[in-house]
C-alpha cells in the first residue's frame, strides 16, 4: 500500500535521522532540527537499520556475487519473499546509482514492523547492509541588500578569504561545480554561469512541482505550514537556499551589479534533492553519483560532469554505508566533495554527511575570524571559511543571490544568510579556482593544498576548526602551473589478469635515481578494467613490504578503476621495488590491471 503525502510529511518527526540545509537561523528563529527528538545511536554498518529504527523505506546493499545486486527482478522477488516471511508490505522501488536497492514499506510502519523487515534482511547472507532511507530536512533565515563592497568574506584582511589575489591567476573557467541542494530559481546575476542539472526528487510529496524526477532543477519553493513537517514545526517561507549557495560559488563578476562569486568564471550545475520538508538519502546518493559522471538507472547521462560537488546539507547520525559508497565513487571519478559541518554547535562526528570519509568538511567563522557560535567543530573538520554571524548585524552575514518570493518565485534579490551552508560554497569555489589553474589536481591534492595553505584563525575556536581559515590566494599559488606533481614518473605497462575471487596479483615498479624518502603526496595512478569494481581491494606495497590501502571492497556496482590515489609515503625509502597488489574478493567477475604508475 502506498503512503499518502500527509503521512510522508509526518515522517520528519520519526525518521531515524534528518538532514537539514546547513543555514543557521538567527537567535530569534527556532531551528527545528535542534529540538527534534533524536533516536538511539546506530551501531555498525551492517546493522544501521537496527531494531528501534522507524522508516518507510530502506536502502539494501547486496553482496557483489548476489543475483539481487544486479537484477531488479531478483531484488523485487527478494522483497516479496521478505514480505511473505514478515507479513509486512515490502516493495522494491528502484536501484540506486551505487547498485543498492530501495525498498518501500507499508503505510506508517511501526518500529516493530521495521524491525521485523530489517531482521530478515540482516539474516540474509547475500545482504551486505540495510540502512534507513532518511528524510533530509531544511531550515532557513532572512536578511537583505547587495554590492561587492558588502562581501567582507572575500576581501577583508581580518577574516576574509583573500579571494581577489587569487583572481590574478584564475577565475574558475572550465570547471563545473554541482550544487546538490534545493535547485535554482532564475537570477540574472547567475544565469550566465548555469548549465544543465537535474531534479532528483522522486517523491511528489516533497517535490512540490507535481512530478517526480526530471531534467528541470528549477526551485518552486520549499515553504511549509505549521506542523506540516512534523508536530511542532513552525511555518516557514521558501529559502531559495540552493540559489544563495550557487551565488557564493559562481555569481557573475564585473557585470556592473550585484555580487561576485568566489569562482565567477566557473559553471554551476544545479541538482535538486531537497523540497518541502527535506529530501531523502536515496535521492542525494543518486545525485552524488550522477553529478560526478556515474550512471543512475532511468536518468540520462550527465553532459556537465562536475569536478567539485557542494553539499550544504546535513543532520544527525553516523555516515551511512550507502552515502559513503556514493562519495567514494565520486572521489574515485576525480570529483572533490565539499560538505558543510552543521549548525548544532556540537562535535561534527555527530553530523552526517560531514562525518563521512573522503569529503572536505567546512566549519564556519564570523567576521572577527572566530568560530561562529552555531558552527560544529571537532577533529573531523578539515578547514574553516566565512559563514557569517548575524546576531549583531545582518551585514555580518554572507551576501548572495536570492529571490523575494515568500512561497513561490517572485523578483530576484540579494540577502545576507549565515551558516555552515554559506561557509562550504566558499571552499567549493576555491576548489574550482584550483582545478581551473591546474586541471591535473586530484581531490586529495585539492584538500591537501587548501589545508597546507590555510592561515591561523584570527579569532578563537573551541573544539577544533581544522587547519585554519582557508586562504584562496595561497592555495592557488601552491598548485599553480605545471602538472599536479611536477616530479618523475615510473610506470608499469604490462597487463596482469585479475582472477575472479582468487589470490592477489602484484605488479612491480623499480624506482631508481631518487634520493631520500618518498614524498608525503606520492601519486599512484591506477588503470584497471573490471565490470564490478566493488569486488576489488587495492594496496600499494613499499619496498620494505609496508602496505598502504588504496581501495577497500564495497557495494559499488560501477565498472573499472581509473584514478589517481595520494599516499603519504614520507616514511619510506624512494628507491626500490614498489608493487601494486590487487585482489578480487567476490565471485562472478574477473578483470585486468592494464597498468599503473608512481609519480614522485
Amino acid at each position: 500500500m502506498r503512503t499518502s503525502p500527509e503521512l510522508r510529511r509526518k515522517l520528519i518527526s520519526v525518521a531515524a535521522v534528518s538532514v537539514a540545509l546547513l543555514t543557521a537561523a538567527p537567535a530569534s528563529v527556532a531551528v527545528a532540527q535542534e529540538t527534534a527528538a533524536q533516536p538511539a545511536a546506530v551501531p555498525a554498518a551492517q546493522t544501521e537499520a537496527a531494531p528501534g529504527t522507524t522508516a518507510e523505506r530502506l536502502i539494501v546493499g547486496y553482496k557483489s556475487g548476489a543475483a539481487e545486486a544486479k537484477s531488479d527482478k531478483a531484488a523485487a522477488a527478494d522483497a516479496e519473499a521478505k514480505a511473505e516471511k514478515t507479513g509486512e508490505d515490502v516493495d522494491f522501488q528502484r536501484r540506486l546509482g551505487t547498485g543498492a536497492a530501495l525498498v518501500e514499506l507499508g503505510t506508517n510502519p511501526t518500529r516493530a514492523d521495521v524491525a521485523d523487515v530489517v531482521a530478515q534482511y540482516q539474516a540474509d547472507p547475500q545482504v551486505a547492509y540495510v540502512v534507513p532511507d532518511r528524510l533530509n530536512k531544511p531550515t532557513a533565515v532572512t536578511p537583505n541588500d547587495t554590492e561587492y563592497r558588502k562581501q567582507w568574506d572575500l576581501f577583508e584582511s581580518t577574516a576574509g578569504m583573500n579571494v581577489p589575489a587569487a583572481w590574478d591567476t584564475t577565475s574558475g573557467t572550465g570547471v563545473t561545480v554541482a550544487v546538490i541542494d534545493t535547485g535554482y530559481v532564475t537570477h540574472s546575476d547567475l544565469a550566465a554561469n548555469i548549465v544543465g542539472g537535474y531534479d532528483f526528487i522522486s517523491d511528489t510529496a516533497v517535490s512540490v512541482d507535481g512530478n517526480g524526477r526530471d531534467s528541470n532543477p528549477a526551485d518552486p519553493g520549499d515553504w511549509s505550514n505549521a506542523n506540516e513537517c512534523g508536530t511542532g514545526s513552525p511555518a516557514s517561507g521558501s529559502s531559495w537556499h540552493g540559489t544563495h549557495v550557487a551565488g557564493t560559488i559562481a555569481a557573475a563578476a564585473n557585470n556592473g551589479k550585484g555580487v561576485a562569486g568566489v569562482a565567477y568564471g566557473a559553471k554551476i550545475s544545479p541538482i535538486r534533492v531537497l523540497g518541502k520538508c527535506g529530501g531523502y538519502d536515496s535521492d542525494i546518493i543518486d545525485a552524488i553519483i550522477w553529478a560526478s559522471g556515474g550512471t543512475v538507472s532511468g536518468v540520462p547521462a550527465n553532459t556537465n560532469v562536475a569536478k567539485v560537488i557542494n553539499m550544504s546539507l546535513g543532520g544527525g547520525g553516523a555516515c551511512s554505508t550507502a552515502t559513503q559508497s556514493a562519495i567514494n565513487g565520486a572521489v574515485n571519478r576525480g570529483t572533490a566533495v565539499v560538505v558543510a559541518a552543521g549548525n548544532e554547535n556540537q562535535n561534527v562526528s555527530n553530523a552526517s554527511p560531514a562525518n563521512c570519509n573522503n569529503v572536505i568538511t567546512v566549519a564556519a567563522t564570523n567576521r572577527a575570524g572566530s568560530r561562529a557560535s552555531y558552527s560544529n567543530y571537532g577533529s573531523l573538520i578539515d578547514i574553516a571559511a566565512p559563514g557569517g554571524e548575524t546576531r549583531a548585524s545582518t551585514a555580518n552575514g554572507i551576501l548572495s543571490t536570492l529571490n523575494s518570493g515568500s512561497k513561490t518565485p517572485s523578483s530576484e534579490n540579494y540577502n545576507f544568510y549565515q551558516g555552515t551552508s554559506m561557509a562550504a560554497p566558499h571552499v567549493a569555489g576555491l576548489a574550482a579556482l584550483m582545478k581551473s589553474a591546474n586541471s591535473a589536481l586530484t581531490p586529495a591534492q585539492i584538500e591537501s593544498a587548501i589545508k597546507a595553505s590555510a592561515r591561523p584563525l584570527p579569532g578563537t575556536c573551541s573544539g577544533g576548526c581544522g587547519a585554519g581559515l582557508a586562504d584562496a590566494a595561497k592555495s592557488v599559488q601552491a598548485i599553480k602551473g605545471g602538472s599536479s606533481t611536477g616530479g618523475t614518473t615510473f610506470s608499469a605497462a604490462t597487463a596482469v589478469a585479475i582472477p575472479d575471487n582468487g589470490s592477489a596479483i602484484e605488479s612491480p615498479i623499480s624506482v631508481t635515481g631518487r634520493s631520500g624518502n618518498a614524498p608525503s603526496a606520492l601519486q599512484v595512478g591506477v588503470d584497471i578494467t573490471h565490470p564490478y569494481r566493488g569486488d576489488l581491494v587495492i594496496d600499494l606495497v613499499a619496498p620494505d613490504g609496508s602496505a598502504y590501502r588504496l581501495k577497500s571492497a564495497a557495494s559499488d556496482s560501477a565498472d573499472d578503476v581509473k584514478t589517481t590515489y595520494t599516499v603519504d609515503a614520507s616514511g619510506e625509502s624512494a628507491v626500490g621495488t614498489w608493487k601494486l597488489r590487487v585482489q578480487d574478493t567476490a565471485a562472478q567477475d574477473s578483470g585486468t590491471l592494464n597498468g599503473w604508475k608512481l609519480t614522485f
